[in-house]
């Protein structure tokens, strides 16, 4: 069974497209989205679709990755309506835009943390290097929009637990392998607007916090998407810390209509936090609400040293989303009807794959 079979799932996708019934949404538009059959672009890919379908809009969405095998599985339902297209994409080769896209979501990038510290040469130059195709695109397509999807460590460590807004700064060990995934953020959005103020292209950053869903892959060893395979496993959650840390979770389906709306409201050169102000909670608090729904139990364990290196060092990456709901977004999910969501849809996929 594939996540688009879940009867659940596809409630979720109508639920949260229904909330964007305010959104104007033009015809006849050409999407190209990167890292497509990731936890955040899929969701993305799914949400365009259904507002496509059930408003009649004539878009194309081009779909690229580096396993079209996997994207025709991930995507299979969506044939009947031959609008989607397979485009062969790794951000580490050359590759050719197709012409006439209007707008560019690049969500491409070494995104599990077992990665970063794996391979940090990759994540860093890898976060670069592709945007950077995709931006000399936008300096000969002037009506192109790129969308960059940062995340929430480009704000470093903060010393305080206020939800953090779009202009501020904190630490980032530059001397620390791990940063490569947040200084390589960061070197990203500096290189969007850079391309702003030089070439006048069209750009808009988005900030995501933690997302978390059943799109996410059982590979990814981010907390939220262990702790959520482990609940539908019927395992119990293993606590790594005292899981004191504070973090903005957000449904993968109410990130994507974020980055929608970011899409087609964002102003040039701006960046936008994407974070659920009712899903703001420790590591600790995540924990027990998927323990909860699963009936298994949060136990502690000492980490091993490979497993410190991949942790984020930020104690605080609360993200203030009042910036992007001044364009109308709000989340549809809590963060009890999401982790509980999450792990009704992976049992259904674990029980019948």
């Amino acid at each position: 069974m594939m996540i688009l079979d879940s009867i659940l799932y596809n409630s979720d996708i109508e639920r949260v497209t229904k909330s964007l019934n305010w959104l104007e949404c033009k015809n006849n538009k050409t999407f190209f989205i990167t890292g497509a059959t990731g936890l955040i672009c899929s969701a993305v890919v799914d949400v365009l679709e259904y507002i496509n379908v059930s408003r009649n809009l004539g878009w194309k969405i081009i779909i690229a990755v580096r396993n079209i095998d996997k994207a025709k599985e991930r995507f299979q339902k969506y044939e009947i309506y031959s609008n989607l297209s397979l485009f062969k994409y790794d951000l580490t080769d050359d590759f050719e835009i197709p012409d006439n896209v209007d707008y560019i979501i690049h969500g491409a990038a070494n995104a599990f943390p077992a990665i970063f510290s794996a391979y940090p040469v990759e994540t860093l130059t890898g976060c670069i290097n592709g945007l950077k195709h995709i931006l000399d695109y936008t300096v000969i397509h002037k009506d192109t929009r790129v969308l960059y999807i940062s995340s929430s460590e480009v704000y470093g460590i903060l010393h305080n637990d206020e939800a953090i807004k779009e202009n501020e700064c904190g630490i980032i060990d530059i001397l620390s392998p791990r940063s490569c995934y947040s200084i390589g953020k960061q070197a990203a959005e500096t290189l969007c607007t850079s391309f702003v103020s030089e070439y006048n292209s069209d750009c808009v950053i988005v900030r995501p916090g933690h997302i978390y869903g059943p799109t996410a892959s059982e590979k990814d060893n981010r907390v939220s998407s262990l702790f959520m395979y482990s609940a539908a496993k019927g395992q119990d959650l293993v606590m790594k810390s005292n899981g004191e840390q504070l973090r903005s979770y957000c449904y993968c389906l109410d990130c994507a209509s974020a980055i929608i709306v970011s899409l087609f409201l964002g102003k040039k050169g701006e960046a936008y936090n994407i974070s659920n102000r009712n899903s703001i909670c420790t590591i600790k608090e995540m924990a027990i609400c998927y323990a909860k729904v699963a009936n298994v139990k949060v136990i502690y364990d000492e980490p091993v040293t490979n497993e410190k290196l991949s942790f984020n060092p930020m104690l605080n990456s609360s993200l203030n989303s009042e910036k992007i709901e001044r364009h109308g977004w709000k989340s549809v999910f809590s963060k009890e009807e999401g982790f509980y969501h999450s792990v009704l849809i992976c049992k259904d996929l674990i029980e019948k794959y």
